[in-house]
């Protein structure tokens, strides 16, 4: 798979929520190493503030954040604004239904961090071709 790049021209900042630092660390690098800009949270009310305020292109989602809590308000919060995101879990036989409705794109950890940007690219990609 070729290395996704943020499209020519786009001020392409993308939200990374990851309670967990080094694998958040990871998909900061690979959001750099993708020509984009990670704006990154490792707590829910980080990441909703960041999806109610700032201006961003897509967003990478861990599901399953500490103290019991899911991605699920700044997935709806991203969904609302037309954000295209990705559910980035270990928890694919665990998530709760209704984290299941969210939509975005369900990718699994482990998978690669430069993976993972280039499947919330795509997104972008997506968005803007309709």
């Amino acid at each position: 798979m070729s290395e996704a790049c943020c499209p020519a021209g786009m001020d392409c900042r993308i939200l990374v929520l990851d309670d967990e630092p080094l694998i958040l660390l990871d998909l900061e690098f690979a959001v750099e190493d993708a020509g984009c800009i990670p704006i990154t949270a490792l707590e829910l009310s980080e990441a909703l503030a960041i999806a109610e305020h700032e201006s961003i292109v897509a967003a990478i989602l861990d599901v399953s954040l500490s103290h019991g809590e899911t991605c699920a308000p700044v997935a709806r919060t991203l969904a609302e604004r037309g954000v295209p995101y990705v559910l980035h879990t270990g928890d694919l036989d665990r998530m709760d239904e209704a984290v299941r409705k969210l939509g975005g794109v369900l990718v699994p950890k482990p998978t690669p961090a430069a993976v993972v940007v280039s499947r919330a690219l795509e997104g972008v990609t997506q968005r803007q071709q309709a």
